[in-house]
């Protein structure tokens, strides 16, 4: 380096190579002899140190501020709108940029939150915000979901409430979207999961519109869980799809999530909302939460020259298998050397409840077609219900 300028992690800086001029914020690296950026973009770059002429401060990073003003912060409210609840659960709609790691980290307050999304006040009163914790979904169990649907039940009875809005970590989202599709009985109002692919502080975010379209949904009279995200890659509509029937179909598209074998409930438009099928409407009933689920359930997915032994251990150490079949519900069966009947029908006779599922993401399974899948059914496999 040909000058040494003082640099903090945080700071926006012009790095000067022999090539070319690099502009980001410096983040702390592990590297002793390597600079690391985050660019305007959003990714992270390394650049040696031995490559670099000149560095400039072109702003320098200011404290976090909290004062006890922002932490006091009442929910803005307004009387001519309408009021919702909002839970919040985690995932990257509820982060920033974290300048020392170059990742993100959590808005620990209602007053961060809200100032990253004042659109969402010209459209509803955050009337209440819970906050039962703040984790990312990979790391949700049913234990988490169940929480979300007490929290959520309760809510849903406030007759001052008209609708809810949970805010997710993308990677589970779907999960938890049919989980409570579940766990809540004589569903009354909508109940609302969203979610960002990129946090707040990028100029991509698709928080912002993901939330004004929740909003418009809960405030609706579609008394279904649903899951509200982006349509497309541009910031025009999002989707609302019902959630037993939604999965994330990419990693880090905006519109991420897909409808499998079934049509959206509605386009949603700021502002406005088109209905695209039917739903279930607005009623007076009592929410029942009916949070019941068991862990000791295996996902397995079949293939080809699969070990009929592997059944053996599911069925010592789990109360159920749900097993992806191929085509219309066919595994190895008389004909092969690995012949999986006699291994499932001494499981079934222990006990055990074995489910199937299509491992195609669209279509159903009809095992009456074809001969193994006749065998299958004798020998007690449910057949999943069809799409």
């Amino acid at each position: 380096m040909k000058k040494q300028v003082k640099a903090n992690p945080g700071d926006y800086i012009n790095i000067r190579t022999t090539k070319e001029n690099i502009e980001g914020t410096l983040l702390e690296s592990h590297e002793p002899d390597i600079f690391l950026l985050k660019l305007k973009s959003g990714y992270n770059i390394g650049i040696k140190k031995e490559d670099i002429y000149d560095i400039r401060v072109i702003r320098k990073s200011k404290p976090e501020e909290s004062s006890e003003k922002e932490k006091a912060a009442e929910l803005k409210s307004k009387k001519e709108l309408p009021n919702i609840a909002m839970i919040m659960t985690g995932g990257t709609i509820s982060s920033r940029l974290d300048p020392l790691t170059g990742g993100v980290k959590w808005l620990t307050s209602p007053a961060d939150f809200f100032k990253f999304y004042p659109e969402l006040f010209g459209i509803a009163n955050i009337k209440k915000l819970e906050i039962p914790f703040m984790i990312a979904s990979e790391n949700m169990s049913s234990r988490e979901w169940k929480k979300i649907a007490k929290v959520a039940a309760e809510l849903l009875n406030d007759p001052e409430i008209k609708g809810i809005i949970i805010t997710h970590g993308t990677d589970t989202l779907h999960y938890t979207a049919s989980a409570l599709s579940f766990f809540l009985k004589n569903l009354n109002k909508p109940v609302i999961l969203t979610y960002s692919q990129r946090s707040t502080d990028r100029a991509s975010s698709d928080a912002s519109l993901n939330l004004q379209c929740a909003a418009q949904a809960a405030v609706s009279d579609i008394a279904e869980v649903m899951l509200v995200g982006h349509a497309s890659t541009n910031d025009d509509f999002c989707y609302a799809m019902q959630g037993t029937k939604v999965r994330k179909m990419h990693s880090s598209r905006r519109d991420a999530f897909k409808c499998i074998n079934s049509k959206p409930i509605a386009k949603i438009f700021p502002g406005r909302i088109e209905i695209l099928s039917q739903y279930n409407k607005r009623n007076n009933s009592k929410v029942k939460l009916n949070a019941v689920f068991e862990d000791k359930v295996a996902l397995v997915k079949f293939h080809p020259g699969m070990n009929p032994d592997i059944i053996d251990y599911y069925a010592k150490n789990c109360r159920g298998i749900v097993i992806e079949m191929t085509g219309l519900g066919h595994l190895a069966t008389k004909e092969a050397y690995y012949n999986l009947l006699p291994k499932l029908k001494q499981a079934i006779k222990r006990g055990l409840v074995i489910c199937a599922a299509p491992q195609t993401l669209y279509g159903w399974l009809d095992p009456y077609v074809y001969s193994p899948g006749r065998e299958l059914l004798k020998a007690g496999i449910n057949k999943g219900k069809n799409a």
